[in-house]
């Protein structure tokens, strides 16, 4: 069953190599737990090493996909760990339900939802994926089967919520979904002008769906200009989603050189007019703008790319508009750079979101850009904000430990599920996030 391969996390930078196994019966992942226990990964979508063993062995979940139950009358679904969130919106939305949380694209797997408690376009209002679980059942070293739930084994659950895979291998999750129209959404696309009129903007929608496209070029009074994405499902009639694309090979470094990315940028503003736009799309279309090109991250070419993530406290802003400003006359930027507005809701005791306002940005991974990310995260620091576990490939545990006050309380829960530390990776190990203080 088992098979040596090397594998990355999304971004690249980071890379394993191991024995693999790929269960595709709950039988046998038991025994695998029983036997070998090994920590698991799904889509392989997280962008660090957050999924990674290098040198030991990894469970692939992704052919554990099957949907155990569904109630049509109230949206509760029970599935497999290994079934993508785009494909419950694909199964589900003609029938009136879709997954209440979902990421920026349809690729992750609902363990790895669970494992980093993501969240969506819609934070502000329903929250993090975790606080729609209503239930899971892990898979312990030693075979030991534990279901969990906000009422019962309560800090477990907890702890697996965005616990990055530290408390059991998830076999299964039980969901409760949000009831939908139809399978369209209508968005309003909104030019912005900078900065400061994108969080006044982001603060005023009453949308239930609200993202950012952050210009991470632009300088001076432009700083921070952008297109403001806001949303509600509907049952209206749509456009037809454009076909998906490849990236077919690795790009050479100059395709994403300054000039290049500072010309894509400005012709992308411009593609919304400045009396706005309106329409209709697929679900899909929107909520997972990212898969309308297949391997996109081969556009950074072989050395992969850093994501830099943060959440900053609606009272700190200022620090928020000063980290875009820092990036914007560093040059380094790509176009991928996203703002968002977000709630209080988070579900774990590793949970990265808080009320404020979130930055999400892409840089090739260089020394440079390496350099740069340091400053970004003590500015993080500093404003009391936080980094995302889902996508920071660089922090120190020292500068984690502090963003997250209950590391420790996870930590020990961590240790009473996994004593022996089978189920640790990469990540684990590159913040000392365990068997140490």
């Amino acid at each position: 069953m088992w098979k040596t391969a090397d594998y990355a996390g999304w971004g690249r930078v980071h890379t394993a190599r191991g024995e693999i196994a790929r269960p595709e019966r709950a039988a046998q992942l038991a025994a695998l737990m029983e036997d070998a226990p090994a920590p698991a990964m799904g889509m392989r979508r997280s962008y660090n090493d957050s999924l990674l063993n290098d040198g030991g062995r990894i469970i692939d979940m992704t052919r554990m996909d099957k949907i155990l139950a569904f109630d049509p009358e109230t949206g509760v679904v029970e599935v497999e760990a290994g079934i993508q969130i785009g494909e419950l919106v694909r199964l589900f939305a003609p029938r009136g339900w879709i997954p209440a949380v979902v990421p920026g694209t349809g690729f992750p797997t609902v363990g790895g939802a669970i494992a980093h408690d993501i969240h969506g376009k819609n934070h502000h209002v329903l929250g993090s994926f975790g606080q729609h679980v209503l239930s899971i059942t892990l898979l312990q070293p030693g075979g030991g089967r534990v279901v969990a739930s906000p009422a019962r084994n309560k800090a477990l659950f907890r702890a697996t919520m965005g616990g990055i895979g530290q408390t059991g291998v998830i076999l299964s999750a039980k969901l409760q979904m949000i009831a939908t129209p139809g399978t369209s959404m209508r968005v309003k696309e909104t030019r912005v002008e900078s900065f400061d009129e994108f969080l006044a903007l982001l603060d005023a929608s009453t949308f239930r769906y609200n993202v950012g496209w952050i210009d991470g070029t632009a300088t001076g009074a432009a700083m921070g200009r952008g297109i403001l994405e806001e949303a509600e499902l509907t049952d209206g009639p749509r456009r037809r989603a454009l076909p998906a694309v490849t990236v077919p090979f690795d790009l050479p470094s100059f395709a994403l050189s300054a000039p290049t990315v500072k010309l894509f940028n400005a012709a992308y503003w411009r593609k919304v007019p400045a009396r706005g736009n309106v329409s209709v799309m697929p679900i899909a279309a929107h909520v997972f703008p990212l898969d309308k090109l297949y391997d996109w991250n081969r556009l950074y070419g072989k050395r992969g790319f850093h994501q830099f993530q943060c959440v900053v406290p609606v009272e700190n802003a200022e620090v928020l508009k000063q980290i875009v400003a820092k990036i914007s006359r560093s040059g380094l930027a790509s176009p991928l750079a996203v703002i968002k507005r977000m709630g209080e809701g988070r579900a774990g005791m590793l949970s990265f979101p808080m009320e404020g306002y979130t930055l999400a940005i892409d840089f090739p991974a260089r020394e440079t850009a390496e350099v740069l990310i340091a400053e970004l995260e003590a500015m993080t620091v500093e404003a009391g904000g936080r980094l995302y576990l889902g996508k920071d490939a660089l922090a120190s545990g020292a500068t984690i430990k502090a963003m997250y006050p209950e590391w420790e309380a996870w930590a020990a829960q961590a240790e009473k599920a996994d004593p022996k530390g089978l189920l640790i990776t990469d990540m684990v190990r590159r913040l000392q996030l365990r068997g140490t203080k």
